[in-house]
């Protein structure tokens, strides 16, 4: 219906929980990117940043 794959939507998701728990925890990077699911950190980090242009500690920062 979309015209997004599966994966599109996921990513999409993972990236606005992401969003959520960088601008209101307390948690490390690499704490979110385990809640999230990812087995390695640099996984999440390079997924973060090619959606948004942005690293998440860079995101973080922005908020502060």
């Amino acid at each position: 219906m979309t015209g997004k794959s599966t994966q599109v939507h996921i990513h999409e998701k993972l990236i606005e929980k992401a969003k959520e728990k960088l601008s209101g925890s307390l948690l490390t990077v690499n704490e979110i990117a385990y809640e999230l699911g990812f087995e390695r950190p640099e996984s999440f980090s390079r997924l973060f940043k090619d959606k948004t242009n942005i690293s998440p500690l860079e995101f973080r920062k922005s908020f502060k």
